[in-house]
């Protein structure tokens, strides 16, 4: 069947936007879940553009709502995946040498995530797959700490339909507002890089205090 072309005077015809749009009306649901796919393995696509575009062009019949949210979601775990892989190869002992040769860090610390990660690592996955930014990342030490593959695919299915569903139809029920979804969604995106930013900052502070003080005690 020949997928219908989005309005013209509604259609985006440059950046992200133009891009994905234009994958979906070549391709239908696969382009959308190819840019999703992309958007994973590549965060600076922002999904808060591509998945209510998706919706927005489901709206305007170019593709189905059931279809639009299969291929997201496959393209969410397809590349969440890719990720999970590229941790595992990497590995705990090249991640713990890495960590020794940083500045302001301990082992201790790294041990004491991959406790809490082993403890929590399931709520991560599956939450993390609807916080900005740390949708790409959690993958990462969920191939690290070798994850069972079918729990994390299952968890990472999970919370990627619930994160999907929610921009696919604010884009499908807003029709040529979607793009507002993206402001209130950087809104999100801005808030949780201040607070990493802020933990950071933190965390450099506390260390740098400490040892500014176990160096005093050295020179007394």
């Amino acid at each position: 069947m020949q997928l219908t072309s989005l309005a013209l005077t509604d259609q985006p015809t440059g950046g992200v936007a133009g891009w994905a749009a234009d994958l979906v009306e070549t391709l239908g649901g696969p382009g959308a879940g190819l840019a999703i796919a992309l958007e994973n393995l590549f965060p600076p696509l922002p999904s808060e553009v591509i998945l209510p575009l998706t919706g927005f062009a489901a709206g305007q019949g170019s593709l189905s709502l059931v279809s639009a949210l299969f291929w997201t979601t496959l393209g969410s775990v397809v590349g969440a995946v890719v990720l999970y892989w590229i941790g595992m190869v990497f590995g705990r002992e090249r991640m713990h040498a890495i960590w020794a040769k940083l500045p302001l860090v301990k082992a201790s610390d790294l041990e004491r995530t991959e406790r809490w990660f082993v403890k929590h690592g399931t709520k991560a996955v599956f939450l993390g797959r609807m916080v900005p930014i740390f949708r790409s990342l959690v993958s990462v030490p969920a191939g690290v700490e070798r994850m069972p593959l079918p729990v994390f695919v299952m968890l990472t299915t999970l919370g990627s339909l619930i994160w999907n569903s929610v921009l696919v139809l604010a884009g499908y029920w807003l029709g040529d507002q979607w793009s507002s979804v993206e402001r209130y969604v950087g809104v999100l995106s801005k808030g949780v890089l201040v607070l990493v930013f802020v933990a950071l900052a933190a965390y450099v502070g506390v260390r740098l205090r400490g040892r500014n003080r176990a160096q005093h005690r050295r020179t007394s």
